[in-house]
């Protein structure tokens, strides 16, 4: 363990401890076997807590249940709406009235974490956000989902959104063994749509043995969460992570929980999700001052390269050995090493009915690097303008004041130091036959703050 990582979480222990009772023992967490349905470890398990995008997984059964009923199918074409389309990042940006098929909108929502991918599933089948809601509702009751109430398909701020790691373990058991058929949704190590390659956010995939899938999710106020899902030596366990400070953190405490749950034995002593005891909280704390109200950068959804390191004698403060499991414990677990992902191939997805004939990639690759030029030229037009003085040599303090009066409507984003940009992990991907390079992203911009500027605060919102 490296020191910078044993900094980082000594100060968000020390953060939580000065926060109050709700943050001070870290976020919940919970193993459970997937076949009986026996809890190997909980903590804190029954706690409320915001979902985030893990919400996509009720989002996801709500849709398999309309398949499975017969009322539709996998090749179902929905239609993007204007609500869905404004809906803020992550997101695909497709235009309203754009089409694509269910199985796709599912695995960009798995994979992506797309919002409008979501809110289009969602008011397709619900007729509107709150019709869709009130079936997830429907759908949780039933599962005996006790704690949990869904606002909206996607996980976005909302006060009205709740749920629990007991309850996401219900929903993620209900998921894998009601729909067997279906479970590689959750297991994409990354989707290409046209040169675009999107790698999933869970930094498990490709890295943990025997991990297969499920869904990551965060916000400022929930922290970063995952429901996990992996299988050794014919065991099925589900791990749930929420409220871990980065998702470095959370990819490896999930992966401590695994190795811990692995190693363990479930016998007459392990309570099932039903009987673990009900929480003393009725509302979920808010993560935001432990989480994005502090210095450094912004955190981010992406996984950084991080191992769970073993030559350390500093103690990891959400290691799962301070932690007691239920049942007998063969062994001390081995730690798992967590390396860079290995190479995936990225799944195509489209737009429409039929996927794409190589003439319609080749003209579609064309269009985007059409497109992707027209930005990279408007982009150096506009810094070539910022450069340039203006007649008059307007005062420093004007200038000022048109940064200020230009994104009076935004909230201004923390920037790090120059040189000092915030790592992000690599995954090596190759793409689908057919298709060109992915996509460069587009230049940030440019400009550069003044240097007596004010510091600026974070933004009050972020979410995959």
């Amino acid at each position: 363990m490296n020191v910078s990582r044993a900094l980082r979480v000594t100060a968000f222990a020390l953060a939580a401890l000065m926060g109050g009772s709700a943050l001070a023992a870290g976020g919940p967490a919970l193993v459970v076997e997937l076949e009986s349905g026996r809890v190997l470890h909980a903590e804190r398990a029954t706690d409320p807590w915001y979902p985030a995008s893990i919400t996509k997984l009720m989002t996801a059964y709500v849709a398999l249940d309309k398949v499975r009923s017969g009322q539709m199918s996998m090749e179902t074409l929905l239609t993007v709406t204007d609500g869905a389309a404004a809906l803020p990042p992550s997101k695909m940006g497709f235009k309203p009235g754009t089409e694509i098929r269910l199985d796709n909108a599912l695995k960009i929502m798995m994979v992506k974490s797309a919002n409008d991918i979501a809110a289009t599933i969602a008011e397709n089948i619900g007729g509107s956000i709150d019709g869709f809601a009130e079936l997830m509702n429907t759908h949780a009751q039933r599962l005996g989902m006790v704690s949990s109430h869904f606002a909206n398909p996607h996980g976005l701020p909302d006060d009205r959104n709740q749920t629990s790691a007991r309850d996401m373990a219900i929903l993620a058991r209900a998921l894998l063994l009601e729909f067997p058929q279906y479970r590689d949704l959750f297991d994409i190590g990354a989707v290409q749509f046209g040169r675009r390659i999107m790698r999933n956010t869970n930094g498990l995939i490709g890295r943990y043995p025997g991990a297969d899938g499920m869904k990551t999710g965060f916000i400022c106020s929930a922290g970063f969460n995952v429901v996990a899902s992996a299988t050794r030596n014919g065991r099925h366990l589900i791990t749930v992570v929420l409220g871990a400070p980065s998702a470095n953190e959370r990819t490896i405490k999930a992966a401590e929980l695994f190795d811990r749950g692995f190693s363990s034995k479930v016998n007459f002593t392990n309570p099932e999700l039903a009987a673990l005891p009900a929480s003393a909280n009725t509302t979920p704390p808010d993560m935001r001052p432990v989480i994005c109200d502090r210095r450094g950068p912004m955190p981010q959804e992406e996984d950084a390269p991080a191992v769970a390191e073993t030559d350390s004698n500093i103690p990891n403060l959400f290691s799962s050995e301070v932690m007691a499991f239920a049942g007998a414990t063969t062994e001390k677990p081995v730690r798992t090493v967590l390396g860079p992902r290995a190479a995936v191939e990225p799944e195509r997805v489209w737009i429409g009915l039929n996927p794409p004939s190589e003439t319609e990639l080749a003209a579609q690759a064309a269009a985007e690097e059409a497109a992707e030029q027209a930005r990279k030229a408007k982009t150096k037009k506009a810094t070539a303008s910022k450069k340039a003085p203006a007649k008059g040599a307007a005062s420093k303090d004007t200038a000022d004041t048109a940064v200020d009066d230009k994104d009076a409507d935004k909230e201004p984003v923390k920037t790090t130091a120059k040189g000092k940009d915030q790592p992000r992990a690599s995954v090596a991907v190759k793409p689908v036959s057919g298709s060109s390079k992915p996509a460069a992203k587009t230049p940030a911009d440019t400009k550069k703050a003044p240097q007596k500027a004010d510091a600026a605060a974070k933004p009050k919102a972020v979410a995959n």
